[in-house]
């Protein structure tokens, strides 16, 4: 596969144009590559992660689509992709893990190609280390540069050697891209990249730059377009959603954007994730209890209930604020689901720092919690703090929070027992025959009897029995 520099001298300049000159260049390619295999080239991307890789790895999809390649497992692809994240340490060595499996593939292999993107590859001393001991990858690009895949894989094919393409920062954000969705009737929509916190145990703002949010006329026409493709549900993505808007040349409040999401015709639900609680407003606290479409959850990561350890974490609001907060939004918004994250073990955290997180819960009485023992994360600033707690202290913590947490989220969850509650159909059973799954607006899923054609469509479910964090029902 080699490609002359004329190939290269015709590329327009401006984007996305230059990439859709890239995926015909590497269309041809990957047509004569077939014809000589005799068969069609296969592709399987593997995600690590958050939604917003997610979301990358439907972009990744749509490209490798439209280029002519066919998805399929992994362990028979011609083309492998890791979406990496690097938000734990262990994270990359499962990465690592999986390149060591696809050594032996590809030596067998020679037509194989093999790319790694994301938040992992923003890490310089993960690339060199790509280079030194993984130079059978073929592709390394990382999360800034997502866009110019196509352009990438086709140096890829006329080099044969191993292509790095790692940006420290970018304000580009470039729209109108191939995404291949794996849901037909719902979707992520990015509203902004990057973040500015800093949360003093988070990587993120490292790999993933700083806070840019797209144009609010952009969001809106791609959230049309989905509306108009069969697309009910959207669920719009930010590392912080509470702070977009802030950057735009013509600022404009997350509220705001709720509020013009709304007027879409067809789309009859509206997510949205993460939210930062030092960023949350009254009004969007307004909009949500106004509002028909959005859905009624809201995810506000508490991390610790100290004021001390929250102040060492960087997080910008004391607990006092917090249950402040949540209260608020409990009485503004009485039928909300709160979920949240904890970490438990924060360095120099004591027992009564960790009585004030489980304080915390048993006042604001979370629908679910997402428990986290801390593990260092190199290249942060807690990864350096004094005081490290015991691995065995952290055991101890962990449990006593989940246990809390569990019956907290069984006591929250068990209200709804024997109502009537819309569900959006999102799949079929895996556990029980004849049996689809649905997930309500407030996020809980029901299991209840249906059919595969059902998929995507919103229904009325009885509540008849409550699992703990799920229901069993029936179609009313």
């Amino acid at each position: 596969m080699n490609l002359n520099s004329e190939i290269w001298a015709k590329a327009p300049e401006t984007e996305p144009e230059r990439q859709y000159y890239f995926i015909e260049v590497c269309k041809k390619q990957v047509a004569e590559e077939s014809a000589r295999l005799g068969r069609p080239l296969t592709f399987c991307v593997t995600t690590f992660g958050c939604q917003m890789n997610a979301r990358d790895s439907e972009k990744l999809t749509g490209i490798l689509e439209k280029i002519g390649y066919n998805p399929t497992e992994e362990d028979t692809a011609d083309f492998v992709i890791y979406n990496t994240c690097t938000v734990r340490e262990n994270a990359n060595l499962k990465v690592y893990g999986h390149l060591g499996l696809l050594k032996h593939r590809k030596k067998s292999n020679p037509h194989m190609k093999i790319a790694l993107c994301g938040c992992m590859m923003q890490e310089p001393e993960v690339v060199e280390k790509l280079k030194q001991s993984y130079r059978f990858v073929d592709l390394v690009f990382g999360t800034h540069n997502i866009f110019k895949f196509a352009e990438l894989l086709a140096e890829s094919m006329q080099n044969g050697s191993m292509i790095v393409d790692i940006w420290k920062d970018t304000q580009e954000i470039v729209e109108e891209l191939p995404v291949e969705r794996k849901y037909a009737f719902k979707s992520g929509v990015n509203i902004m990249f990057g973040c500015n916190n800093f949360c003093s145990y988070c990587i993120v703002p490292y790999v993933r730059g700083r806070e840019r949010s797209r144009k609010p006329e952009d969001i809106i026409r791609e959230i049309e377009k989905l509306a108009a493709d069969g697309v009910t549900e959207v669920m719009l993505l930010g590392q912080n959603v509470n702070s977009y808007g802030k950057n735009l040349e013509n600022p404009m409040t997350f509220a705001q954007l709720l509020r013009e999401v709304e007027k879409i015709d067809g789309i009859r639900r509206i997510r949205f994730m993460t939210s930062h609680p030092k960023d949350l407003s009254d009004e969007l606290i307004r909009v949500m209890k106004e509002s028909k479409k959005i859905c009624r959850h809201l995810h506000l990561p508490l991390q610790s209930g100290s004021s001390r350890i929250l102040k060492a974490m960087n997080r910008k609001y004391t607990k006092e604020q917090y249950l402040e907060l949540a209260e608020k939004i409990r009485r503004e918004i009485p039928d909300i689901s709160l979920t949240t994250d904890i970490i438990v073990g924060f360095p120099g955290e004591t027992d009564e720092d960790f009585e004030e997180t489980l304080d915390v819960v048993r006042k604001v009485h979370y629908d679910n919690a997402y428990t986290f023992i801390y593990s260092k994360r190199t290249g942060t600033p807690a990864a350096a703090m004094e005081n490290q707690v015991p691995d065995v202290d952290n055991k101890v913590r962990f449990d006593k929070l989940l246990a809390l947490v569990q019956s907290c989220a069984r006591e929250q969850t068990a209200r709804y027992t024997g109502t009537v509650q819309e569900v959006l159909i999102e799949e079929v059973n895996d556990h029980k025959p004849g049996y689809v799954t649905g997930r309500m607006s407030n996020n809980l899923l029901v299991h209840f009897p249906g059919e595969a054609s059902w998929i995507g469509q919103y229904v009325n479910v009885s509540l008849d029995e409550c699992k703990g964090f799920y229901f069993m029902g029936t179609v009313v």
